[in-house]
């Protein structure tokens, strides 16, 4: 058996591709396509083709119009949440990397003085009362976490919202 191309396949693939075949074909073209075996069983696999997706196009079952338009809305709604958590997941991260550096960095200094801090949380135990909790002398002591824990909330704040507020004008 030899495998050669007709030279008139062209013609008939672009006949059946526009859906022309049969009504517009010349008569000379159907002379060939009953002498040629190479172009009639394109014709019958093309034709057997365009029929099963034709009833396959008939016979599409969609699905009932509220149950698409549901999926519609949810899939929107999914689409909405997640453009606004990106945003969100973007300042988290960026507060949490400043909150770590800042108390790695506030540990190293009080690991450096001596951590004199310690020994005011183990005075402490002893008196439960809120007088107790605020000792006249911590800010004279050299000790400064009081002041450092309100910066500290303010800064993991603060760059939170900027990281947010640069983040949802892109």
């Amino acid at each position: 058996m030899i495998l050669r191309p007709c030279s008139r396949e062209k013609e008939v693939t672009e006949m059946l591709a526009l859906g022309h075949y049969p009504e517009a074909c010349t008569p000379e073209l159907r002379a060939h396509l009953t002498g040629c075996r190479s172009c009639a069983e394109l014709v019958l696999v093309a034709r057997a083709f365009q029929a099963a997706r034709a009833h396959l196009a008939a016979n599409a079952n969609l699905g009932s119009p509220g149950l698409l338009w549901w999926r519609a809305q949810l899939r929107r709604r999914n689409t909405a949440v997640e453009r606004v958590a990106k945003p969100i997941a973007r300042a988290q991260v960026f507060a949490l990397t400043v909150s770590v550096l800042f108390a790695v960095g506030f540990l190293a200094t009080q690991a450096t003085h001596g951590l004199r801090w310690l020994s005011w949380l183990q005075q402490l135990s002893p008196a439960l009362h809120l007088g107790a909790l605020l000792p006249s002398d911590l800010f004279s002591s050299g000790s400064s976490l009081l002041v450092l824990l309100p910066i500290f909330a303010t800064l993991v704040l603060l760059s939170g919202v900027a990281v947010y507020l640069a983040s949802e004008k892109q």
